[in-house]
């Protein structure tokens, strides 16, 4: 005979509860489009990994229309060193010959990026990869800065393909490598990437996946974390020297995407298991939330 145990009644009470508190985010956000930037220890932990794939199919299994943007950082190096380059960095920003060039796109558009995509569609979702030389998707420019190489600035998004994917119950999944009008390959920054696409699919919510907690009122204080602020709240807290270092381009790119149209700008913690259905099926979420100024939204 089966029994229950208190144990068990416990864990599937709180399975109901979740449930519950998640079904208004659920009614709020079905039919919107989410933009995820997924990289960091999530993409690197296996276990994470997992997790995170079954959570953006989750998304959208309950109606939510998910775009992946990716980078790949450590999989970049770990081929590089295989094939006798080494990594170079200048001012925090990979410098980018022609030699790196070709593993950057090799690595990002043929292996992460349909890793990805096999694991998505492994877990039951409908995936397709791309990157940003795919229909045009992302016109590159030279990032301007000396002695960098190939790294980009994103100079125009033509976001008709990721618009045609999403209406037909697809995840694309996007390498944040592109090209300019010559055909020349530039590396992107994964994040301004995410902030671009994301504005221009005029998306509700943009997702930083990061290997922090959020934006910090106290760098070394974790229970510091700002739930909540707005765009105006957010360049303060940059001119005040608060939000520091790394994470400057990160509320930058929140901040411009904001100003673009997008609803609502999330930087979450990546290393925490189902950070993203935390994030945005929670009353409280887990992360910090960049709002337009005005914008009431709950998490």
């Amino acid at each position: 005979m089966l029994k229950h145990s208190d144990f068990t009644r416990n864990v599937e009470t709180n399975r109901v509860q979740v449930l519950s508190e998640a079904l208004p985010y659920i009614q709020q956000f079905a039919g919107r489009t989410i933009v995820v930037k997924y990289g960091g220890a999530a993409m690197k932990d296996s276990t994470l990994k997992e997790k995170v794939i079954r959570d953006i199919v989750l998304l959208s299994c309950v109606g939510m229309r998910p775009v992946v943007v990716h980078g790949g950082g450590p999989e970049i190096n770990i081929w590089l060193e295989k094939l006798g380059i080494e990594p170079q960095f200048k001012d925090g920003l990979r410098v980018t010959d022609a030699a790196t060039m070709e593993v950057v796109e090799m690595v990002l558009v043929g292996k992460v990026n349909k890793e990805i995509v096999s694991l998505i569609n492994q877990a039951g979702g409908k995936a397709v990869g791309l990157c940003g030389i795919d229909g045009n998707l992302i016109q590159a420019r030279p990032d301007g800065r000396e002695g960098i190489g190939f790294v980009g600035e994103v100079s125009g998004v033509k976001i008709q393909i990721l618009e045609s994917l999403v209406n037909s119950g697809y995840i694309p999944v996007v390498s944040s490598v592109a090209a300019d009008e010559n055909g020349q390959s530039y590396n992107i920054n994964a994040d301004t990437v995410a902030g671009e696409i994301a504005a221009g699919l005029g998306a509700e919510k943009l997702i930083l996946m990061t290997d922090t907690a959020g934006i910090l009122e106290d760098y070394h204080q974790p229970d510091s974390l700002i739930v909540k602020l707005d765009i105006q709240e957010a360049r303060q807290l940059i001119e005040s020297g608060i939000v520091s270092g790394g994470m400057i381009p990160k509320v930058n790119c929140c901040v411009r995407s904001l100003a673009q149209g997008v609803k609502a700008a999330h930087i979450i913690d990546g290393r925490l298991e189902h950070a993203l259905l935390q994030e945005i099926f929670s009353d409280s979420g887990i992360g910090s939330m960049i709002v337009a100024s005005g914008y009431g939204a709950t998490k």
